[in-house]
C-alpha cells in the first residue's frame, strides 16, 4: 500500500512539473529580433545642364553631360547626379535666345520637380559672369543654382574641371546654398552672381567679388557660408521669362580722353533701346559724349551710368540717365535688358536698378 501510494505521488509531481515546464515555455517572452538595418538616407538629386565651355574643350571632340558627370566618381558621396545636354558650345558662341531657352528649361526642372535639390550650370569662363547674373535674374525658385566652369581644358596638364564640377555639386545638393542666388562656384570658392568678376584671362583664381568678398567655401569636410546677398533675385525675382519673347539690345559705351558722343548717337540710330556708359571715375564723361547723351535722351533711349573703375557706386542721375549703383557695365547690361522688357519709364527703371 506504501508502496502504490509513493509511486501515485511521484507520478503526480513528473506530471505536474513537466505541467509548469509547459506553461512557462508558453507563458516566456518570444526570442529576441535583430533589427533589420534602417535604409541609408537617400542623396540629394541634382541635375547638370551642360552648355560647353573650357570645361568640356578636349582635343579631338567636347565631353558630354555624361562625360563630365563620370570624370568625378566621389559625386556620389554627396548627390545622385542627373545630366542632361543643353549646349556644347563656347560661351561666346551662346546667344541671347539661348539664354531665355536655358533660364526657362531651368524653371520648368524646378516648377515639376519639388524633390530635385538643385542644378549645376557649365559655362564657359569668358562670359560666364553674364550667364550667372541673368539666371540669378530670371530663375524664380529658392534652390540653388550652381554655375562652373575651368580655365583648363581636359586635355592639360592641371585640368580642374573636374574638381570645379564636384564642387558645385555639393553647392547644389547643400540646403544651406538655398535663398542665396545664383552661385559662382570654381577654385574652392563661392561667389554671388551679382558681383563676382573674372579679373585676370588665364590665371585659376581669376573670379573674385571686389570689395565685398566671397559668400563661401567648400572645404573638405563641409560647405561654409560667411555672409548671404542682399539685393532681390531668383524666387524674389519680378522678371518672368515665360513672358519675354526676346531681349532688347542694349550696347555699353567707355568713357575716355576726347571720347567721341556719335558712338551714342550710332547706337542710338542702330536700334539700341538702352545704353550702358562706363564712365571714368563716379560718372564723369569726356569729349563731345554730353551731346550724345542729349541725342539719346531726345530718342527716349534710357542711358545707364556704371563705373570703369571696377568697383565702386554711382550715386544719382537725372532726365533719361539711371544711376548703375555699383553694378559692372556688363552686369548693368544684363539688368537693363530684362528690366527693358518689362517697362521703358525711367522712374521704374531706377526702382529696378535700386532694388536689384
Amino acid at each position: 500500500m506504501r508502496t502504490r501510494l509513493a509511486g501515485s505521488c511521484f507520478l503526480a509531481f513528473v506530471i505536474s512539473s513537466h505541467a509548469c515546464a509547459v506553461a512557462a515555455q508558453q507563458t516566456a517572452a518570444p526570442p529576441q529580433q535583430t533589427p533589420a538595418a534602417a535604409p541609408a538616407p537617400a542623396m540629394p538629386r541634382v541635375r547638370l545642364v551642360a552648355t560647353g565651355g573650357t570645361i568640356s574643350n578636349r582635343t579631338g571632340g567636347r565631353l558630354t553631360a555624361e562625360e563630365l558627370v563620370k570624370s568625378m566618381p566621389a559625386v556620389t558621396r554627396y548627390a545622385t547626379p542627373e545630366f542632361e545636354q543643353f549646349a556644347n558650345v563656347a560661351s561666346s558662341s551662346m546667344t541671347l535666345a539661348q539664354w531665355l531657352d536655358l533660364s526657362r528649361r531651368i524653371n520648368t526642372l524646378f516648377r515639376d520637380d519639388a524633390q530635385l535639390a538643385g542644378v549645376v550650370v557649365t559655362s564657359g569662363t569668358d562670359t560666364l559672369e553674364e550667364l550667372a547674373y541673368f539666371l540669378n535674374l530670371t530663375v524664380r525658385d529658392d534652390r540653388p543654382v550652381a554655375v562652373v566652369g575651368s580655365m583648363r581644358n581636359p586635355s592639360t596638364l592641371g585640368y580642374e574641371g573636374a574638381a570645379n564640377l564636384l564642387e558645385g555639386f555639393r553647392v547644389a545638393a547643400d540646403p544651406t546654398s538655398r535663398k542665396r542666388g545664383v552661385l559662382v562656384v570654381l577654385n574652392d570658392e563661392i561667389n554671388a552672381a551679382r558681383e563676382v568678376t573674372k579679373t585676370d584671362a588665364l590665371r585659376l583664381h581669376t573670379f573674385q567679388t571686389r570689395g565685398y568678398g566671397i559668400l563661401g567655401v567648400v572645404d573638405s569636410d563641409r560647405i561654409v557660408y560667411y555672409r548671404g546677398v542682399e539685393r532681390r533675385h531668383t524666387a524674389a525675382s519680378e522678371f518672368d521669362v515665360f513672358g519675354i519673347t526676346e531681349l532688347p539690345r542694349v550696347d555699353v559705351l567707355m568713357v575716355y580722353q576726347g571720347a567721341p558722343g556719335d558712338l551714342i548717337n550710332a547706337a542710338v540710330d542702330a536700334g539700341a533701346k538702352g545704353v550702358v556708359l562706363a564712365t571714368a571715375g563716379a560718372g564723369a564723361t569726356s569729349g563731345t559724349q554730353g551731346d550724345g547723351l542729349r541725342y539719346a535722351a531726345s530718342k527716349n533711349v534710357p542711358v545707364v551710368i556704371t563705373t570703369r573703375a571696377g568697383s565702386g557706386r554711382i550715386a544719382g542721375a537725372g532726365g533719361n540717365q539711371i544711376a548703375g549703383q555699383d553694378l559692372a557695365p556688363i552686369k548693368a547690361r544684363i539688368l537693363l535688358m530684362v528690366a527693358l522688357a518689362r517697362t521703358s519709364d525711367p522712374a521704374e527703371l531706377r526702382r529696378i536698378f535700386r532694388e536689384y
